[in-house]
């Protein structure tokens, strides 16, 4: 059957009609030689939204964190940072291929850290060891089921970093939703991280692309990395005009997204083939099956009536929420789980 609604990620969003129009129209030059003007405004709006010096458009960001890490690290360096992460998990053992740098691997609540958590993993200086020198968080938390970082939370890792004398850096592949969500500055993140990632190809519905901020320093390295990792790209401007499109009209509509996933987190919580729903505070819900239900089977049921969604483990299943899923989408897509009546397995 067709897909009706697809829950699969926020990363299957297609650019609106408007977005196409801004990409087309944009002023496109030879970025590698700095001379695409769309790009230079993307990533001097992004600089000066986070307060931070300058900013460096990539294809991905993974290729953002990976940059960073690789630019914050040397060999034989340790990377801390939540067992769920996306940069240890997600992005091809990166961190060991790019950087040659180990990863000491926490347990956050709900993949956040704190400093009670980090402090004890920070290595002493000692030949045996691995230099502890890098920290990432990642906001919002995807393993996590969306939970959201406030800067309440993220200034005493910073002060611990500071203290320590290590980086700190931000994936932030949701960074947008979690700043509707906690109503949070944008502006009050540049003071707390030495690199942020921020991704426009999720919830803002960006074809392709984020931007790693940073010092100058850092972005010029970042720079050279960049081209060494293959993603120096062209005339880019087409693609970075819809990351400025976004920035300009897909951010508070994020709210809408985060009402419907607790709308579907709701339902979720009434069936029975379902017997934990994480509590939803963006655009990811995150449910577990019941006892005698598969994960697998779930989806394929789901699939049936036209709804796309994941497993993320053998009894765990991931919706999330975009600019792609209307009102409409949800109420259907709520009738479907309810109305579905799963066999469970003896």
């Amino acid at each position: 059957m067709a897909i009706k609604v697809d829950f699969r990620s926020d990363t299957v969003t297609k650019p609106t009609a408007e977005m196409k129009f801004a990409m087309m129209n944009a002023k496109v030059g030879d970025d590698v030689f700095g001379e695409d003007e769309t790009v230079n405004e993307l990533e001097n709006k992004l600089a000066v939204m986070f307060n931070m010096e300058a900013g460096l458009f990539c294809p991905s960001g993974t290729m953002t964190n990976q940059i960073a890490i690789k630019c914050f690290t040397q060999p034989m360096d340790e990377v801390i940072c939540d067992q769920t992460s996306h940069v240890y998990r997600y992005e091809g053992g990166g961190i060991a291929y790019h950087s040659m740098a180990s990863v000491r691997l926490l347990y956050g609540e709900r993949g956040i850290l704190t400093p009670e958590l980090i402090e004890p993993e920070i290595n002493e200086d000692n030949i045996h060891y691995p230099n502890s020198t890098l920290v990432v968080l990642e906001n919002t938390v995807n393993k996590g089921g969306g939970i959201a970082y406030t800067l309440d939370q993220i200034e005493p890792i910073h002060t611990l970093c500071n203290i320590k004398g290590l980086k700190l850096h931000l994936d932030g592949a949701r960074i947008f939703n979690a700043l509707v969500a906690t109503g949070d500055h944008a502006k009050d993140y540049g003071k707390y991280f030495d690199g942020i990632s921020v991704c426009l190809s999720k919830g803002l519905g960006a074809p392709v692309g984020s931007v790693l901020l940073g010092s100058k320093e850092t972005i010029n390295k970042a720079r050279k990395i960049r081209k060494a990792f293959g993603g120096g790209m062209r005339q880019a401007g087409f693609l970075a005009a819809a990351g400025i499109y976004a920035l300009d009209h897909h951010v508070s509509r994020l709210a809408t997204d985060h009402l419907h996933a607790a709308a579907l987190a709701e339902a979720l919580g009434q069936v029975n083939y379902v017997s934990s729903v994480m509590p939803v505070q963006t655009n990811i819900v995150l449910f577990d099956v019941a006892a005698g239900f598969r994960a697998n089977d779930i989806v394929h049921h789901l699939a049936e009536k036209g709804i796309a969604c994941n497993t993320t483990g053998p009894n765990t299943i991931r919706m999330v929420t975009h600019l792609d899923v209307s009102s409409e989408m949800i109420d259907m897509a709520i009738e479907n789980i309810i109305h579905l009546h799963p066999t469970a397995h003896k």
